[in-house]
């Protein structure tokens, strides 16, 4: 999913400039314009047309060429470009990348034959990311035990990630062992969608992704800056994923590993006969039925 990229252009119209802004030859898909013209004129007013043309990626020095003196009298009063973001999609190959952290810079492909639990939190020196990461650090042997490592991220300088970390150790006692993602160009946050402008243009919301060793995306969720997560279920999440891919099952709402799993409903008339008159399964009715692993 691409999120429009936005350029708001402010000044005095001049009338020698094209009437139509949405000119395709200067456009590409997604791009938003908006002109505003000087308030109390009586050709002004606000011009928005959005684009989903395909055409040159020529947006942002179309904007700088009229800006510069040939399509404004009055220059530039307000310029920003959000930047694109992209979404990663559960069963499709997790987006490829190199980050400088907290153990030097990684690549996402270091992890491969490993599960990953990437996650993002909004800001170090914050209470709630400081809960969180105590709360990862506590999960992370357990998910080492089931070959799943940790990799955290926030649009931080790594000193401060640095610096955070001695805190939460020094003050806290808990030791951070996982490495950390400085992401201040926002290039990893784009690429998974982490900012969400709503909540915050400068901090990432409280995204989770977890991929298995093919570093395929299993499973993602997002939370909002003011909710910590659930750790104790992230890992449930893990171990849920590894049961299904092993055993070729589904698991029922709030499985935990030891419990039955559910079966996938039938296909064929026959199949959904001869599952009832199974008598290893436990079944409420043709579709619904568990057993043990």
């Amino acid at each position: 999913m691409l999120i429009p990229r936005i350029f708001r252009l402010s000044g005095q119209p001049n009338h020698s400039a094209p009437k139509t802004w949405g000119d395709e030859r200067y456009t590409e898909p997604g791009v938003e314009l908006l002109f505003w013209g000087k308030p109390g004129r009586p050709d002004s007013g606000q011009y928005s047309q959005k684009l989903n043309k395909d055409g040159p990626r020529h947006s942002k020095k179309w904007a700088d060429r009229w800006v510069n003196g040939k399509g404004f009298k009055e220059g530039l009063m307000e310029f920003r470009e959000d930047r694109a973001q992209s979404l990663p999609r559960i069963g499709e190959p997790a987006p490829q990348f190199e980050a400088l952290t907290t153990r030097g810079k990684i690549r996402l492909e270091d992890f491969k034959g490993n599960w990953l639990v990437l996650f993002s939190h909004p800001a170090d020196f914050t209470p709630v990311c400081t809960s969180e990461f105590i709360a990862f650090a506590e999960i992370q042997p357990r998910l080492r035990e089931i070959h799943c490592e940790l990799l955290g991220l926030s649009i931080d300088s790594v000193y401060s990630h640095i610096a955070w970390l001695r805190s939460i150790r020094e003050k806290m006692g808990q030791t951070i062992d996982f490495p950390v993602i400085a992401d201040l160009n926002k290039d990893v946050a784009a690429l998974y969608g982490m900012v969400m402008p709503g909540e915050s243009r400068t901090e990432t919301v409280r995204c989770v992704f977890v991929m298995d060793e093919r570093q395929w995306v299993r499973a993602m969720t997002y939370y909002p800056l003011n909710v910590g997560r659930n750790t104790d279920e992230i890992y449930r999440l893990v171990m849920a994923l590894q049961a299904v891919d092993k055993h070729g099952v589904a698991t029922p709402a709030n499985w935990r590993p030891g419990e039955q799993i559910i079966l996938r409903s039938p296909q064929t008339r026959e199949e959904a006969d001869e599952r009832m008159r199974d008598k290893s399964l436990e079944c409420r009715d043709w579709y619904y039925c568990k057993r043990d692993l």
